[in-house]
């Protein structure tokens, strides 16, 4: 059966650095999103849209930042999880495989932070599969409600006989999200984290890759200086071989 490599990235909206200091990191994520080389990337804090950071970089792209990372031959599908003031951002799938049907499910828990759930059915050698690209709240009760919010979706829209992947940014490190996940029938690695987070000094795991009817087989962080600037996240990169 046909192996599957995942990759779930936090792009911090392509640019890193704070006040005078910030600066364009989106081209160099193009070509870092090509030398991941996987079938599926996801991606979080995708800006569609910033007319502030437009003016502000002479080289902003012209495309929403989806499409712009997206390599040759990839599909992008990008959903809004948040509308500020200069534009929106949200969660995006790159895909090598053709892309069925996608839809969006808001998961704004209060006012103050704005997240959503992007869910999109890719065929992978004659085989639906779906994929749901998470970013989870930054105050832990919130998880809790957005992850039972999670399980209910994928009782609710997804076969327990569909190939099913769960990757993005859980804002979490805890066991409690892992256990959770398990009973809901999604496999991932351990007991050995891959740390994601902070970039330059990576201390936690952030960010996961689950999967349902699929056998984990490897899973790794890119390394280095490069990687430590491009996002306060690193890439995580899993792969999976496909149940018969």
């Amino acid at each position: 059966m046909p192996i599957v490599r995942v990759a779930t990235y936090n792009i911090h909206k392509g640019v890193q650095g704070i006040g005078p200091l910030r600066r364009l990191e989106i081209h160099n994520l193009g070509l870092a999103v090509e030398q991941l080389d996987a079938d599926l990337v996801c991606l979080q804090e995708v800006r569609h849209s910033n007319r502030r950071e437009a003016r502000r970089f002479a080289h902003w792209p012209t495309l929403p930042q989806a499409d712009f990372l997206a390599p040759g031959g990839y599909e992008a599908v990008y959903r809004t999880n948040a509308v500020t003031r200069h534009g929106e951002h949200g969660n995006a799938l790159l895909s090598r495989w053709p892309v069925c049907d996608h839809q969006h499910e808001d998961m704004s828990d209060h006012r103050f932070e704005q997240r959503g759930l992007l869910h999109v059915q890719v065929e992978v050698h004659g085989r639906r599969v779906h994929v749901l690209v998470v970013h989870l709240g930054l105050v832990r009760s919130s998880r809790v409600r957005q992850l039972q919010q999670l399980i209910r979706f994928i009782g609710r829209e997804i076969g327990a006989d569909q190939p099913l992947i769960v990757a993005g940014d859980f804002n979490e490190w805890g066991d409690w999200a892992h256990q959770t996940m398990l009973q809901a029938g999604l496999r991932c690695f351990g007991p050995v984290q891959a740390l994601t987070f902070p970039s330059r000094l990576p201390l936690l795991q952030l960010d996961h890759v689950y999967a349902r009817g699929m056998e984990p087989l490897a899973q790794w962080v890119p390394r280095g200086t490069a990687w430590a600037r491009m996002s306060d996240h690193l890439p995580l990169v899993a792969e999976f071989r496909l149940d018969a």
